[in-house]
């Protein structure tokens, strides 16, 4: 007998870009149909702009992914942003359907991913328990005897009778993860989202999940966290671009991993991520300083090209994303937010982004990279630049560590 308990094969998810719905069923009707005999959509945008193609771009966030898990198996799953990870667990969680392919799951599933996923934001804490408990068709003697357990995991008890949209995020992951862990589902699935949680919290998870594990339960757990992976998973699956790259041991998978990881400040694309109609090109962003610290003067250096059939130039917009290595976004800087439109001649274009002070703490970051106009991309590069910060002080001279806040920000304080 067969102790397969999740199947996938064949598994694709396409998303269309700037696709949305007409408003009515009938008109989605007459666009599927027209885009079926191959003619233009007939509620399409009448633009110069939208004759570049660019509404039909597609992005493949899963690409013919297949693999099994067996029963008690905690399978780690790693890989860069934008790899298809948090994509792959909604699907096994039912939060969304796959463009094609085939998924078999055997046994209850409760799923820890992204903040916000599985609770009802009016409910108190205690309703969403035995709401989650329903949803895994649990009866409610069942999750009654669970709840106390669930609330002394979680450490919310003063709240538990607060609805949980006046939680902070860090209660929220704690009681949803408790409730994930604790009612009993055959499969556990975790992502990134226990990185939010304090060290102590992080720790206290991972016993929880080996203890599932041993129990003969299911485990895929998605981290950016190395060390984590190797002390839950004894396999691991590495994914790239949408796709299975390797399943293989936890130690040989990170070695993997850690072995294609990018040069910190230097600037890297790969054309098989980028997406845009390239009005556009980035051809470079560097720093200035090469190692910069928290609290420095920096200068964020991007040279561009606009090509020349562009005879008049292009107006654009420039983000520059800040990422954690977790995937968590931090903050952005955005020449449109502050009325900075930009003027590009056609040729090469240098543009120069000085923010008053770096904000990061020491540690590792991901900078994304946006030029566009509305909802029009020109060039997008995920994970253009990896950037390593320092430690470093504001004018006081007072060295800034990193105390699991990403973002330090210099005020004057006074006595009124």
């Amino acid at each position: 007998m067969s102790n397969t308990v999740i199947s996938v094969e064949h598994l694709s998810k396409q998303y269309d870009l700037g696709v949305i719905g007409t408003g009515t069923l009938t008109r989605d009707f007459e666009r599927w149909w027209a885009r079926t005999r191959g003619k233009p959509d007939p509620y399409s945008p009448v633009t110069q702009d939208y004759a570049r193609k660019h509404g039909d771009e597609t992005i493949l966030a899963l690409d013919d992914v297949s693999f099994t898990v067996q029963q008690g198996e905690a399978l780690g799953i790693i890989g860069r942003n934008g790899a298809g990870k948090s994509t792959l667990l909604k699907i096994l969680s039912r939060v969304t359907a796959p463009t094609s392919g085939v998924v078999k799951v055997k046994g209850r599933i409760g799923s820890l991913l992204e903040v916000g996923t599985g609770f009802h934001p009016e409910l108190t804490g205690r309703e969403n328990v035995f709401l989650n408990g329903a949803i895994l068709v649990m009866k409610k003697a069942e999750v009654a005897r669970k709840f106390d357990e669930i609330v002394a995991f979680s450490g919310v008890e003063k709240f538990i009778d607060t609805p949980v949209k006046r939680y902070s995020s860090g209660m929220y992951v704690r009681l949803a993860f408790a409730v994930a862990a604790h009612l009993d589902p055959e499969i556990l699935i975790v992502d990134e989202v226990l990185a939010v949680g304090d060290a102590e919290f992080q720790k206290k998870c991972l016993g929880k999940m080996g203890d599932v594990a041993e129990e003969g339960r299911t485990v895929l757990f998605v981290s950016h966290n190395m060390g984590s992976i190797q002390n839950l998973c004894q396999s691991t699956m590495l994914m790239r671009q949408g796709r299975v790259a390797m399943i293989a041991e936890t130690d040989k998978a990170i070695s993997e991993y850690l072995a294609a990881a990018r040069t910190p400040n230097v600037f890297y694309t790969n054309e098989e991520e980028r997406l845009g109609d390239q009005r556009v090109r980035v051809t470079n962003l560097s720093v200035e300083p090469a190692h910069p610290a928290t609290g420095q003067l920096v200068r964020f250096i991007l040279d561009l090209n606009v090509p020349k059939t562009e005879s008049s130039g292009v107006s654009a917009d420039i983000s520059i994303s800040f990422m954690s290595e977790q995937g968590f976004k931090i903050f952005q800087l955005h020449s449109g937010h502050v009325g900075q439109n930009l003027s590009l001649k056609p040729g090469n274009n240098r543009i120069v982004a000085e923010p008053e002070y770096l904000p990061l703490t020491p540690g590792r970051y991901h900078i994304n990279l946006w030029v566009g106009s509305g909802k029009f991309i020109y060039d997008w590069i995920p994970e253009a630049l990896t950037l390593d910060v320092e430690p470093g002080s504001f004018d006081q001279g007072v060295l800034i560590d990193n105390r699991g806040y990403p973002v330090v920000v210099n005020a004057h304080w006074q006595k009124t």
